[in-house]
């Protein structure tokens, strides 16, 4: 056993790898110091709960138990998820977290004396708002976190489910929660409290169901950040120092990289919250198709415009990550290189459907950082540069962001692929992104497209170079 005092410093101690782990996490080149120092801050916090209890009953046993069972669950999922399916997973995880957020609370409130909160009926008043509020959050977390699992894993549809008295009706059950937790605080009533369960699943399912499949990227953060804040809301009922740092650590960061992915597609986080983004009609997409003409090549001809170019861009995006393509692509820059030709990535911030996704897949491939670009370092080099390699990005590179004020993405801050000389396109067909919009660059004069495989293409275009 250890005292309350050498706790809170061990507490604090996990605190400060927590945020060195964030501060790691935000490059590539000191990621996995980042994970070193999250793992080891767990550990502790973990090991310090354990030793700070006064009592190892039998229940312990099973708590044991549990850990080693979930961790073993979670550590075949990670080991054996695709990089394409990491979104999903976040997604599922983030789930787990406002579940177990919700399960403390229910805890807590029928076992009060357990958590020292005073008796069934009679709790601390302060205890039994951080309650309230850490299970109506946790809640919403699971729900929502599991629309959004549906929709990324193609279960559901990633259109906009919407209808008539929508947002109103939301508005309605946001303020009755509110209205509960007054009630419950006041009243105390177990009835109460399961109906301020009820409803807070319910707004969960309500928020997420109209956000359409482009704005997932967000969707995933905003989670992020609500779990976070339902284990800090939860932290405070149990008094535990180490949930409050890592709730709000995981909290505020999930809330900062929400307001960077708007930023980076151009709209406010009160347009993703009401949705619709990726509600267009594909029809019509495919209409347009058929009206315009295309040109298409194969490796043999994007080989000779790479032989004669001085300078390339790639530009990664999710059909990359779904082809398996990075270490094909990374053959095929070393074989550039030896011929003296310039190479560099270009990143937008929410190629494929997280933040870094590319920056992952291009480390795992061991491309040097100094050759990866993020939009504003990048965008102005395309007019300089001979050849653009498309390897399936299609939002992030489509003009029509910057020409019709009618398109769902304009506004967007997108690559500026068009003004290459030339533009080599790998997509398996002319199916639209995310957004569901027909990409304006597939039909420009200087567009080549390549309708194959990612990495069969690149390993062939290497081959004829």
């Amino acid at each position: 056993m250890i005292s309350a005092n050498l706790s809170a410093i061990f507490y604090l101690v996990s605190g400060v790898l927590f945020i060195l782990a964030l501060r790691g996490l935000s490059s590539p080149e000191t990621s996995r110091q980042g994970n070193f120092f999250g793992i080891l801050g767990m550990v502790i916090a973990i090991t310090v709960t354990f030793l700070s209890t006064d009592n190892f009953s039998t229940g312990f046993i099973f708590v044991i138990i549990f850990i080693l069972a979930g961790g073993s669950i979670g550590a075949f999922i990670a080991y054996r998820i695709p990089m394409t399916a990491m979104p999903e997973l976040v997604a599922g995880f983030h789930s787990l977290v406002g579940l177990a957020a919700v399960f403390v609370a229910i805890s807590a409130f029928l076992n009060p004396e357990a958590f020292n909160l005073g008796t069934q009926g009679n709790i601390k008043l302060g205890s039994l708002i951080e309650m309230s509020i850490g299970a109506a959050v946790g809640a919403i977390t699971f729900s929502g976190s599991v629309i959004a699992f549906l929709k990324l894993q193609g279960i559901m549809s990633g259109s906009p489910i919407t209808f008539k008295g929508q947002h109103p009706l939301n508005a309605i059950i946001l303020i009755s929660i509110i209205v509960l937790i007054y009630l419950l605080c006041t009243t105390q009533s177990s009835n109460l409290f399961w109906i301020l369960l009820v409803v807070s699943f319910l707004i969960g399912f309500l928020l997420i169901i109209p956000i359409g499949g482009a704005d997932m990227p967000v969707v995933i953060s905003m989670l992020n950040s609500y779990s976070g804040w339902a284990a800090a809301g939860i932290g405070f009922t149990l008094e535990n120092t180490a949930l409050i740092i890592t709730g709000a650590l995981v909290g505020s960061s999930g809330a900062i990289l929400s307001y960077i992915m708007c930023k980076g597609m151009n709209r406010s986080f009160f347009n993703v919250i009401l949705g619709g983004f990726g509600a267009t009609d594909e029809t019509s997409g495919e209409k347009n198709k058929e009206q315009r003409p295309v040109k298409s090549g194969n490796a043999d001809d994007a080989a000779f415009l790479m032989k004669n170019a001085s300078s390339v861009i790639i530009v990664p995006g999710y059909g990359m990550a779904v082809a398996q393509a990075q270490h094909a692509l990374r053959e095929m820059v070393d074989t550039l290189k030896k011929n003296d030709i310039k190479v560099s990535y270009a990143i937008h911030p929410v190629a494929g459907r997280m933040p870094g996704h590319m920056n992952v897949l291009l480390a795992e491939a061991n491309v040097p950082y100094d050759e990866v670009f993020e939009l504003e370092e990048i965008n102005n080099d395309f007019a300089n540069a001979d050849v653009a390699f498309v390897i399936g990005a299609n939002d992030v590179t489509n003009p029509v962001a910057k020409t019709d004020p009618q398109s769902p993405i304009y506004g967007m801050p997108v690559l500026d692929v068009e003004k290459c000389k030339s533009v080599l396109f790998v997509k398996r067909s002319l199916s639209p992104g995310y957004a569901g919009i027909d990409n304006d660059l597939f039909y420009k004069e200087n567009t080549l497209m390549l309708f194959a495989d990612a990495k069969k293409m690149t390993e062939d275009i290497t081959k004829n170079l």
